[in-house]
């Protein structure tokens, strides 16, 4: 006979559970730990979405950061555009108005030539400049009177009022006025620029 050690671990006090006890017992033991699975899993779930809450604030943030941003460089973009076109304008008056005080008949010339073109057929021209420039003007406009054919009188007047390089040529049925200020704000115009002084 094999004998066994008395262990003290047995309580005696207890009775032995039944076999419906024991499955009982598991069926609870196995849905305490369904339970807790699935409480972790709501928790990882629920820790996620807090976790892509953040995230897609973070990015919101993030998009109204960067097109802050890109609004500020395209505003410092245009006012750089603006101060470029006004720097350029200035430097063409600039070089306009030397060119002009050189040679101010040239304008004057061109204005002429466009005139000439489309009146052979009008009896009398007049020709207004500033009052320094009557001879000059006078010597070209029959120069060139001659070049496209015009026969029909001819006359040149100075006036005060009108700046060197710019003219009024009048016939009776119209005219072209050639002002260089008026140039200048259809050219500021154009280029969205404020009128220049």
């Amino acid at each position: 006979m094999n004998a066994t050690p008395f262990l003290f671990e047995t309580d005696f006090r207890r009775p032995r559970p039944s076999a419906d006890a024991l499955r009982a017992a598991e069926a609870a033991a196995q849905a305490e730990a369904a339970a807790h699975a699935r409480g972790v899993q709501e928790g990882r779930l629920q820790a996620e979405a807090q976790v892509q809450g953040r995230l897609a604030d973070a990015l919101n943030r993030l998009a109204l950061a960067a097109t802050g941003l890109l609004a500020q460089a395209d505003a410092r973009d245009a006012e750089r555009e603006a101060q470029a076109a006004e720097v350029a304008v200035l430097i063409a008056r600039k070089v306009a108005g030397d060119a002009l005080e050189a040679a101010p008949l040239a304008g004057i010339g061109e204005a002429a030539r466009a005139a000439l073109h489309h009146l052979r057929g009008v009896p009398h021209l007049v020709v207004r400049v500033h009052e320094s420039l009557v001879e000059e003007a006078e010597a070209l406009m029959r120069r060139l009177a001659r070049e496209r054919g015009y026969e029909g009188r001819l006359v040149v007047l100075g006036a005060p009022d009108i700046a060197p390089g710019d003219a009024r040529i009048e016939w009776a049925d119209g005219g072209v006025v050639r002002e260089r200020a008026r140039i200048e704000a259809a050219v500021a115009e154009a280029l969205g620029l404020p009128a220049l002084p």
